[in-house]
């Protein structure tokens, strides 16, 4: 693979193996006099600002036209169209009116997938410090370019890519590029042999990270998009945002929807010319057909009931960006999560020390000085030795432990945090300790010596030296060890000692310090690390959060795997993994080297074994990501780290933290936590299962009127006649839009079942309208019609036929219908029903509906095992399209416009018990088909 440059030609291989003075030719620098400024403007027209390049930002108008896309959406166009040519205008109008508020609804919700390269761009340092014509100066970020000679010091953003060239002392902070919990050692000395990660690159800093400790001079390799960090702008704008399972679904079902309204239109319409009718007649009753198959209400039903869930998930700390992801939540069967600062606490914690022979534990996590260290296991506590050993932590650093609005933090090294927040457990303050002991110098941390020193006078023993480093080494330089306040030898075993539980606390993951001090005899403090006094050990961890355990527990309880991918070592994550259950005793991590020599097809294959990958770079993610969904599964990916951003965005569902995660992390996810808890994703999945149980439920009960419709429409002219059709278009959208839509939005607040979290994931291919859905449709929609078909007949008796003339209604002397007074079963040649009979298939059909939306709370569960009236917005849902019903039929104008009548007490009483027979069709065939 060729990773070639193309601003220098070299191999991004070359940056951190090539030697500094090759580097140096090649790129034509000088390390002592930088850049001339002509050389550095020739070679930024040449090629660019350091800067990321924007995405192009899709126009509104284009954004609205995406919502048009739908077929669903298409075909009520096209009928709106039609009813408009038509002369019915107010049919036009309503159904326009509806796919407007609807995409405006999409347009207002969507998230804008550009805002991740603006974010990116915010997190690039605004100033560096360079050497133009041997002279140090400030220039924006966006002026360097590969050959300039860039200072650092703590606390500056590194501007671009660099290789060092001198270092002192140098630490990185680049969890949110690695996820790497601690600062990483950074040398210009090191020399590097074959393909490294990231995090593996100690001769190099890259862009966006920080310093945290020492500095350097360094040489820019690498600018712009160019740069790590530029890699992964570059993978967020290919990454395509893919279809939800929902919008699957829907498009699946327009399409059906679509071929079965023009298979039936045709089949009426040619029946009809047999017969002999009306072609103009004939084709009206066609828009009736099609009216009648389209769920209108169905888009503006969905995208209102996702949009409370989302207000829902939103009230319990999940924010979902992007709409359609609410439902997705519900289809999550795997989990792909960083571990620093999503289940840790990116808050490094001392849990155990040894001092004096004795082991104690640390209560208590991240940096608040509340907890007790309490002996467990060895000799007679030894006051002394562990007093010394907090007096060490405490005065050996440079960290600052503050409190900021009741929460604690630290300025500095989050190792030296972690100690600071020791010794103030153990009642020991830098400050208070101050008062006694005076400061007289310090030799600061050396990655040779891995050790650092600070010297204090004032100790009853006199001038001190205070030392803390890495065990191996700093025990080598003891000769004494402090036990119960007097300097013991220390003998070849029980150096041994010391040495196996510095073995212990590493094999539990532990970053492990060690800690001594040295009596000086006068100021000069020489040799301070020499024939020094052992005082004890610490083991330090990021540790999990509290809560993550519970929340994997539920997790797996409902069949959703976690997996844990992170840039931190193998043994580190494998600890973490263990200990909330990701992984199992023995399980091995897979690391990011070992995915470079894999290829996709492996990786497919061990991809659903393997719960832990360690040490991996952001293209690393990305490949198990998409390896996952190839093998069928619905991912999610957390993650709060800059090195997050194109796996959240490819994931199925992308959830980056809110408090800790950066602004690309949250700009490329479909959910932020604004908790940063990982608990908070079990509940969001959850509501995405109910939310999708409950679309279910309404596309049920929507489709089984809609089908319903087609048969009373349908089989009514097969046996009737054209001119015989008992539902006009306009009572067919009052009926899917105004009736149908209010119940259908109160089975979208139905609470979840008791079992949702006890069920494994639905497949990502399985469909909404799924087999025992269509046969639950099928036996509602043969009931709605018998109860429809038999009220359109019991309609033309009590209120008889119109006689008409060339398919116009003939009126008396005073202006009324001519009626035909003898009524028979079958159509009359001269003939088309009344008002009256309309009247009785469409309240019919109304209370029908109603009664019928009780039913279809539960697709198992019969409505009276639930509590018939238990949906408070179902009873207010009924009520209002009740209330509105009886607009329609006692309203003069509402008579007119939609053809009926007003029914008297026992019209209405009929109606009523026709109404009934649905409803409890549905019920019995639930208990015949799902009785236990």
């Amino acid at each position: 693979m060729n990773t070639d440059t193309p601003q220098t030609g070299i191999d991004k291989q070359d940056f951190y193996q090539a030697t500094r003075a090759d580097l140096i030719a090649r790129l034509s620098a000088d390390p002592d006099q930088g850049l001339s400024s002509q050389e550095a403007q020739t070679r930024l027209e040449k090629y660019g600002p350091n800067q990321l390049q924007e995405e192009q930002v899709i126009p509104v108008w284009q954004k609205i036209l995406n919502q048009f896309k739908d077929v669903l959406i298409i075909i009520l166009i096209i009928s709106a169209i039609i009813s408009g040519v038509m002369g019915e205008l107010a049919d036009a109008l309503i159904i326009l009116a509806i796919v407007v508020v609807n995409a405006i609804l999409g347009v207002v919700q969507e998230g804008r997938a550009e805002q991740a390269i603006a974010a990116l761009q915010k997190t690039s340092a605004p100033e560096a410090r360079v050497l133009r014509d041997g002279q140090q100066v400030m220039l924006p970020t966006a002026d360097l370019v590969v050959g300039d000679i860039v200072l650092l010091e703590a606390g500056d953003i590194v501007p671009a890519d660099i290789r060092l060239l001198k270092s002192s002392n140098l630490k990185a902070e680049e969890a949110s590029l690695t996820g790497e919990s601690v600062p990483v050692d950074k040398d210009a000395e090191v020399t590097a042999e074959g393909e490294l990660g990231i995090g593996d690159r100690h001769n190099m800093l890259f862009s966006s990270t920080s310093v945290t400790y020492g500095n350097a001079r360094g040489l820019v390799v690498a600018c712009g998009e160019d740069t790590e960090v530029g890699n992964i702008a570059a993978s967020l704008q290919s990454i395509q945002q893919e279809e939800t399972p929902l919008q699957v679904s829907l498009n699946h079902l327009g399409k059906v929807l679509g071929i079965l309204v023009v298979f039936v239109c045709l089949i009426v319409f040619a029946v009809g010319l047999l017969q002999g009718g009306d072609p103009i007649r004939l084709f009206m009753t066609a828009v009736s057909l099609a009216v009648a198959a389209i769920p209108e209400g169905l888009p503006a039903v969905v995208t209102i009931v996702l949009a409370l869930g989302m207000n829902r998930m939103a009230a319990q700390n999940a924010i979902v960006k992007r709409l359609l992801a609410v439902e997705t939540l519900g289809s999550i069967d795997t989990i792909c999560s960083d571990k620093t600062g999503t289940l840790t606490q990116n808050a490094m914690t001392v849990v155990e020390l040894y001092a004096g022979g004795a082991r104690y534990q640390v209560s208590g996590s991240g940096y608040a000085p509340i907890g007790e260290i309490v002996q467990e296991t060895g000799k007679g506590e030894d006051p002394q030795a562990l007093t010394r050993l907090l007096e060490i932590a405490a005065l050996c650093n440079d960290a600052e432990l503050v409190e900021k609005e009741s929460a604690w933090d630290i300025l500095g090294d989050p190792t030296e945090g972690a100690l600071l927040t020791l010794a103030a457990k153990g009642g020991k303050t830098r400050e208070n300790l101050r008062v006694d002991y005076e400061f007289q110098g310090d030799l600061p941390f050396d990655s040779d010596r891995k050790a650092m020193s600070v010297f204090y006078a004032g100790f009853p023993e006199g001038k001190l030296s205070l030392t803390k480093g890495a065990p191996d080494i700093l025990l080598q330089q003891c000769v004494n060890e402090l036990v119960d306040g007097e300097l013991v030898t220390l003998t070849p075993d029980r150096r041994a000692e010391i040495l196996e539980e510095n073995s212990r606390m590493a094999q539990q993951a532990l970053r492990v310090l060690a800690f001594a001090f040295k009596v000086s005899p006068d100021e000069n403090y020489n040799n301070p690390e020499q024939a020094m006094t052992f005082v004890g050990l610490t083991g330090m961890i990021d540790p999990p959060r509290d809560e993550v355990r519970d929340a994997i527990a539920v997790c797996h309880q409902a069949g959703i795997r976690v997996v844990m991918i992170t840039g931190d070592y193998a043994e580190t994550a494998l600890a973490i993994a263990e200990s909330l259950h990701i992984a199992q005793a023995g399980d091995r991590a897979v690391t990011g080297q070992e995915l470079e020599n894999m290829t996709d097809q492996d990786l497919e294959d061990l991809v659903e074994e393997v719960s832990v990958f360690a040490r991996v770079s952001p293209e690393h993610k990305v490949r198990i990501v998409r390896a996952l969904k190839r093998k069928g599964h619905a991912a999610s990916m957390t993650g709060d780290g800059v090195n997050d951003a194109p796996a959240l965005k490819l994931a199925d569902i992308g959830v980056a933290m809110g408090i800790t995660g950066t602004e690309v992390a949250k700009s490329s996810s479909d959910m932020i936590l604004t908790d940063d808890n990982f608990a908070t994703i079990v509940s969001a999945v959850r509501e995405g299962r109910i939310i999708y149980s409950n679309i279910r439920k309404f596309v049920s009960f929507l489709l089984s009127c809609n089908v319903g419709e087609i048969l009373v429409v349908f089989i009514t002219n097969l046996l009737l006649g054209p001119a015989y059709t008992p539902l006009l278009p306009i009572q067919l959208l009052w009926l899917n839009l105004v009736t149908d839509s209010f119940p259908a939005l109160a089975l979208g607040q139905e609470k979840g079942e008791d079992d949702i979290m006890r069920i494994p994931p639905r497949d990502r291919e399985d469909k909404i309208i799924n087999g025992p859905m269509v046969r639950s449709i099928l036996v509602q929609a043969v009931a709605i019609f018998l109860a429809v078909f038999v009220a359109f007949q019991l309609g033309r008796y009590l209120y008889p036929d119109y006689l008409t003339a060339k398919g116009e209604v003939l009126l008396d002397a005073a202006g009324q219908p001519q009626l035909y007074e003898t009524y028979d079963f079958y159509a009359h040649p001269d003939a088309m029903p009344s008002d009256g009979a309309r009247t009785f298939a469409f309240v019919t059909l109304i209370f029908a509906e109603l009664i019928r939306a009780y039913s279809c709370r539960s697709e198992h569960q019969s409505v009276f095992a639930q509590g018939f009236f238990s949906n408070a917005s179902m009873n207010k849902a009924v009520f209002l399209s009740l209330a509105l019903t009886m607009t329609v039929l006692y309203l003069p104008f509402a008579n007119d416009l939609f053809h009926t009548i007003h029914p008297t007490g026992m019209d209405l009483l009929m109606m009523s018990g026709l109404s009934l027979i649905p409803f409890a069709i549905g019920e019995i065939y639930k208990g015949l088909k799902y009785k236990h």
